[in-house]
C-alpha cells in the first residue's frame, strides 16, 4: 500500500469512528509508520485517535503527536479537577486504593502501588477519561505478587498457544527476574495487544519488554 492510499485509510478510520472529531486531524505516512498531528478535545479522544490508526491494514507504528485543547465547558480549576479525577478512581473497581493522583495545570500524575498491571491501565484509563484532562503521567509502581506454581515461562507460552488469535510458533518469551521479553512476528496490531496481555497476566511480572514486529 503506497503512502498516499495509507493516509487516505487512516483519515476514513478515523471519520468512521464516533468516539473521534477528525475535523483537525492530520495523518501522515511512511511505509506503514504513520503519525496524527492536530488537536482534539479532551484526552480520551486522542487516545481513541490512535486505537483507530492502529485498526488500519499495513499500519505498523503510531506516532501519536496530537494536542488537547479542552473544550470550553471542560475548562475547570485545578481543586474540581482534582476532585473529579479522585472520585472517578473511587468509583472504580478495580482501581486499588494505593493509587493517587496529583494534578499539575491539567496533567495528571498517578502515584502509588498495585498488584497487577491490568489495575495500573485502569487507572490510568479512568483519570484520561475525566472531561478537563490533558494528560496522564503513569508511575504507579507494581508490587510483585506471590508466583504461582510452575515455571512463568511456559505459563505465558501455554497462554499464548491456546489464543485463537496468534500463532505461537511465531513468539518467543524470556524471563528473568520478574521482566518478560516477548520477541518474534504477528499480522495485526490486534494480535500484538493479545501478546502482551497475555505476558502481563502471569504473576510475578513486573516488566514486559516489546519486540513484537507487526508485518505490514
Amino acid at each position: 500500500m503506497s503512502n498516499d492510499e495509507l493516509e487516505r485509510c487512516v483519515s476514513d478510520e478515523l471519520s468512521w469512528d464516533p468516539k473521534v472529531d477528525s475535523a483537525a486531524i492530520a495523518v501522515v505516512a511512511d511505509r506503514g509508520r504513520v503519525t496524527l498531528r492536530g488537536t482534539v478535545g479532551s484526552f480520551r479522544e486522542r487516545r481513541e485517535a490512535a486505537h483507530a490508526a492502529r485498526r488500519v491494514r499495513s499500519v505498523t507504528s503510531v506516532e501519536n503527536e496530537l494536542k488537547v485543547r479542552p473544550l470550553t465547558e471542560h475548562g475547570r480549576e485545578e481543586a474540581d479537577l482534582r476532585g473529579a479525577v479522585l472520585r472517578a478512581l473511587e468509583l472504580d473497581s478495580l482501581v486499588p486504593k494505593t493509587i493517587e493522583p496529583r494534578l499539575d495545570d491539567g496533567w495528571v500524575t498517578l502515584f502509588g502501588t498495585a498488584a497487577w498491571q491490568y489495575q495500573r491501565e485502569e487507572a490510568a484509563t479512568v483519570a484520561g477519561n475525566v472531561p478537563g484532562v490533558i494528560g496522564v503521567d503513569d508511575r504507579i509502581d507494581l508490587k510483585n505478587p506471590e508466583p504461582s506454581p510452575g515455571d512463568v515461562k511456559e505459563s505465558i507460552e501455554y497462554a499464548l498457544a491456546r489464543n485463537a488469535e496468534l500463532d505461537a510458533h511465531d513468539l518467543t518469551v524470556d524471563t528473568h527476574d520478574g521482566t518478560i521479553a516477548v520477541m518474534g512476528r504477528v499480522r495485526s496490531w490486534s494480535q500484538h495487544d493479545t501478546a502482551i496481555a497475555a505476558a502481563w497476566a502471569a504473576p510475578g511480572v513486573t516488566e514486559v519488554v516489546d519486540h513484537i514486529v507487526v508485518d505490514s
